[in-house]
């Protein structure tokens, strides 16, 4: 397919959003320059995006890092829209707060710069997560965009054990930075808003949010402690919604895309049920009893509904593409099988 849609710049390539992302714009006809973080001793494999259909003609690699903001200039440079998907850490890292929220304020201050100065981006589509939303005391009233996460309750966060403070206020500053300046700079800019993001993945690791969401197969469950309700969108929901906001002159501000809402109980019981061949089946769902304290949040995606956005996915999708993928690359390999009510260790 010949380019058709200008240049595009995806930040943090290598990760399972960004790559699925790389993948899209590519079938779409857009020509690519995706940044990764440098490594001199080339011992990355990136393969997995350099290969894609379109890509031999239309993807460009370039190093950048987000502490150095000045490194994503030479990749904007005369694009028409860039897609900030790079963050500094992941959802469990120990880095402290402080640099991690440096890291990822002034990475993203040069990147917005670097597109203001380019003369030619004419938007600016920003990864962000509902960590910016949850964390506050609304308790279980309907969460939109106007919602924010506290960020003295954010610090307070030692509930749960799979996402760390740290990441939880660095997200949520540095997309209000975000907004801030396209407002103050008129940049036209828009940040998404994403939950857990399930499905399959040509990354050649299993992502952070399906390991999570997965715990149960995987036979660890204990992941799921202090967690009570689940947010989840399917991966091409999830890159659609950043294409169609990029593409629609009308999207302005926050835009929450969300899709399927359950408590762990019922995520459980779903799990056991489908995947019962796996581990999950050793669960009891007992384990995760229905409480009042488990009631959902009501998350809204009235805004991109609103806008035209229409979600194709459901769980059975999400799940059954991430479960492939997972056997596929030989994951699930020492799973323990459940055959006729006996166990045995196979290989999938």
């Amino acid at each position: 397919m010949e380019e058709k849609n200008g240049t595009v710049c995806v930040t943090g390539g290598t990760g399972y959003v960004a790559s699925w992302l790389i993948m899209r714009l590519l079938q779409r006809g857009y020509t690519v320059r995706a940044t990764v973080r440098s490594n001199p001793e080339n011992k990355r494999d990136l393969s997995y995006i350099t290969n894609l259909p379109g890509a031999a003609e239309r993807l460009k690699i370039y190093n950048a890092e987000l502490n150095k903001p000045e490194s994503f200039k030479e990749a904007i440079e005369g694009c028409v829209g860039v897609f900030h998907v790079a963050h500094p850490m992941k959802t469990e890292g120990k880095e402290a707060e402080e640099l991690a929220t440096k890291t990822a304020v002034e990475g993203l201050l040069g990147i917005l710069n670097a597109s203001l100065n380019s003369k030619s981006v004419k938007k600016v589509v920003y990864t962000s997560t509902l960590a910016t939303i949850m964390y506050n005391d609304k308790g279980l009233s309907v969460t939109d965009e106007s919602t924010w996460s506290d960020i003295d309750i954010c610090r307070r966060n030692t509930q749960s054990s799979s996402i760390s403070s740290s990441y939880l206020v660095s997200k949520t500053v540095t997309e209000k930075t975000a907004l801030d300046f396209a407002t103050k700079n008129e940049l036209d800019l828009v940040t998404v808003v994403l939950p857990l993001v399930v499905g399959p993945f040509i990354c050649p690791y299993i992502p952070s949010s399906i390991s999570f969401t997965l715990a149960i197969v995987f036979g660890k469950q204990e992941m799921y402690k202090n967690v009570n309700n689940f947010y989840m969108v399917h991966i091409d929901d999830a890159v659609d919604a950043h294409i169609f906001l990029f593409e629609n002159p009308n999207a302005k501000g926050r835009y929450i895309c969300s899709s399927i809402q359950m408590t762990t109980y019922a995520t459980v019981q779903f799990l056991s049920a489908k995947y019962h061949e796996y581990q999950a089946s050793t669960i009891s769902s007992d384990d995760f009893k229905e409480t009042e304290d488990c009631m959902i949040s009501k998350l809204s995606s009235m805004k991109l509904l609103d806008l035209g956005f229409k979600y194709r996915f459901g769980m059975e999708e999400m799940f059954d593409g991430a479960i492939q993928c997972c056997k596929d690359r030989g994951f699930l390999r020492h799973i323990n099988h459940v055959s006729n009510n006996t166990k045995e260790d196979n290989i999938v």
